[in-house]
């Protein structure tokens, strides 16, 4: 399979994630997957692999079976259980969460490193994939720090977020900075600490991107802002003007018992962000904190329960506070609060 010619522009973001994301060696094999969507950022993922002189393995998805994906397709399957190091750059459509999934078990059994790059765009690898990941790294790492021993977390914004989260000593924050280990496969872009919170309870005004096939359908939803009433880690009330969103929002975190259910509170850690541009991705990482309902991803947080779906929403400008130490303001990181000026 050859995905084409790079486009130099492309290139630094392509040798980022090649050469200081996943570290990839001469003496390695890789699997790279991806859709014709992502082609131009497969081809230049691929010259970056063949300048370090690592062998890889190149799977389009539209030549294995029909999209949306129902099921991982058993040659992507094949590839990552022979692979040191896997990638997947591919745009999500409706119904393939159960599918990637599937991809990721494998990717957590084996435990390669391996860079989840589900909504990536050419964009995408001329920002957030340029940054300078080890001071990402560094940021993860305070937050992780501060987090592990924090009692309460508080955000707020302008347009009416206001939540407190509470915390499990038994569960793990993650960080997933950018530098991929086996231990952990990352989004790339990066720069997320996650846990699954114990308890949240107050308000989550989504006026940025919401997760799974809701950023593609819906776009950025500053236009139209989703109102999120949430009780006891648990959703308990949708309003936005588009009730067509509103609708197949709450039906989506009602496909199971725990679709309703807070599974990730994550701080957005990618410095090299500037503005939001209505592409999950990339957003999450914004410096800020969101939240995901359904799957906690506790492979990663050590969380007991599952959920067969999983649904991030953003909002924008956080004012965040550490129990009573403000360390986000206006969706600035204090990094002199951190030990990081």
């Amino acid at each position: 399979m050859n995905f084409g010619l790079p486009q130099p522009e492309l290139m630094p973001g392509a040798r980022n994630a090649v050469e200081t994301c996943l570290a990839v060696k001469p003496n390695e094999h890789v699997a790279l997957i991806a859709d014709e969507a992502s082609r131009a950022v497969a081809a230049s993922l691929a010259f970056a692999i063949d300048n370090i002189g690592a062998a890889y393995t190149a799977l389009m998805l539209e030549e294995l079976g029909p999209r949306p994906m129902r099921a991982a397709p058993a040659p992507v399957l094949e590839a990552l259980e022979a692979a040191d190091v896997g990638v997947m750059c591919m745009t999500p459509q409706t119904g393939e969460l159960g599918a990637r999934m599937a991809i990721v078990r494998v990717v957590e059994r084996r435990q390669i490193r391996y860079a989840h790059m589900v909504g990536v765009t050419p964009e995408i690898m001329q920002q957030g994939m340029r940054a300078d990941y080890k001071m990402v790294d560094r940021l993860s790492d305070r937050l992780r720090e501060r987090m592990l021993r924090a009692e309460t977390l508080t955000v707020k914004t302008e347009a009416g977020t206001s939540f407190a989260a509470h915390f499990d000593r038994g569960l793990d924050w993650v960080k997933t900075s950018g530098l991929i280990s086996p231990r952990y496969w990352s989004n790339l872009p990066a720069g997320e600490v996650f846990t699954t919170p114990a308890t949240v309870d107050g308000t989550f005004v989504c006026d940025a991107s919401a997760g799974d096939h809701f950023c593609g359908k819906y776009g950025d939803l500053r236009p139209t802002p989703m109102t999120l009433q949430i009780k006891g880690a648990r959703l308990v009330g949708v309003e936005c003007a588009r009730k067509d969103l509103e609708k197949e929002f709450w039906e989506y975190c009602h496909t199971d018992e725990n679709s309703d259910r807070v599974g990730e509170l994550a701080f957005g850690t990618n410095l090299g962000l500037s503005e939001m541009i209505g592409i999950l991705l990339q957003d999450e990482k914004f410096p800020g904190v969101h939240i995901a309902f359904g799957d906690p991803y506790g492979s990663q947080t050590h969380a007991d329960w599952k959920s067969k779906t999983h649904v991030d929403v953003l909002t924008r400008n956080c004012d965040v506070w550490i129990d009573e130490d403000q360390i986000i303001s206006k969706g600035h990181y204090q990094l002199d609060h951190l030990g990081l000026a």
